[in-house]
C-alpha cells in the first residue's frame, strides 16, 4: 500500500509538471502570434507590405487573371479584360501623393491603370494603354486618356520597372514617370470620371488590361 501511494504521488507530480510546461509554451505561442500580427500591420504611408495583400481586395472584374504576391511584388495576371486590386481602407480625396513602381511582364496594353479620387470625382491615370504607348487621364469632360489634353505617347519596355508618382490637389493633378512630368492639368471647372471598365477600382485601385503586370513599393503621402 505504501509503495502504491508513493507511485501515485510521483505520477501526480509529473502530471502537474507536464501541464505547467504545456501552459508555458501556449502562452509563448500566443505572444508570438500577437507579435506576428503586429508585424503584419501596415505602417503609416505604406500601401503594400511586400508580403501579402493586406489592405487590398482582388477586384472582381469577372474575367480577371490571377492576383498574388511573389518576391515582394504584387502580380496582376493576364485576364480577358481588367485584372487589379482595390484598396479597402480609408483614402484621402485630395492633397495627397501616391508613388509606386510598375512593370509590364506580358501583353501590350496598360500595365498601370491607377484609379483615384480627385475631390468627390474619380479619375484614372493610364500608363501604357491603347496598344501599349498612351499615357493620360481618363476621363476629363467625357474624353478618355487617348483624346484629351493630358494625352502623350511613350514607349514602354517589357520587364522594366517604371517609377510612377501621382499628385492630387484641390485644383490640379500631376503625374511623373521616372521623374519626367507627364501629366499637369488644372481641374477646376472640369468634369472628371472613369471608364466603365475600371468602375470597381474606386475609390483607389490599380489594374492592368489584358496584360500581366507587377507592382511594388506602393506608398501614400498626405499633405
Amino acid at each position: 500500500m505504501y509503495n502504491y501511494l508513493k507511485v501515485l504521488r510521483l505520477t501526480l507530480v509529473l502530471l502537474f509538471l507536464v501541464l505547467a510546461v504545456t501552459s508555458c509554451f501556449n502562452r509563448k505561442g500566443e505572444q508570438s502570434g500577437s507579435k506576428y500580427i503586429a508585424e503584419e500591420t501596415l505602417k503609416p504611408g505604406i500601401l503594400f507590405n511586400g508580403k501579402s495583400l493586406m489592405g487590398w481586395e482582388i477586384t472582381n472584374f469577372g474575367p480577371q487573371g490571377p492576383v498574388f504576391v511573389s518576391g515582394n511584388e504584387i502580380i496582376l495576371g493576364m485576364g480577358d479584360g481588367c485584372t487589379g486590386i482595390t484598396w479597402t481602407g480609408d483614402f484621402p480625396e485630395t492633397d495627397y501623393e501616391v508613388s509606386l513602381e510598375a512593370k509590364r511582364m506580358e501583353g501590350n496594353d496598360f500595365f498601370c491603370g491607377m484609379t483615384f479620387p480627385a475631390g468627390k470625382d474619380p479619375c484614372t491615370l493610364i500608363v501604357g494603354g491603347w496598344g501599349g504607348t498612351v499615357v493620360g487621364l481618363s476621363c476629363i469632360d467625357g474624353m478618355d486618356a487617348s483624346e484629351n489634353e493630358t494625352t502623350s505617347i511613350r514607349k514602354f519596355d517589357n520587364h522594366r520597372w517604371y517609377a510612377i508618382r501621382l499628385n492630387v490637389s484641390n485644383d490640379s493633378i500631376k503625374a511623373w514617370i521616372d521623374s519626367e512630368l507627364v501629366v499637369n492639368v488644372e481641374i477646376t471647372g472640369k468634369k472628371l470620371s472613369v471608364r466603365p471598365e475600371v468602375e470597381l477600382s474606386r475609390p483607389f485601385g490599380v489594374a492592368s488590361w489584358r496584360t500581366k503586370a507587377a507592382l511594388r513599393n506602393m506608398r501614400l503621402v498626405r499633405f
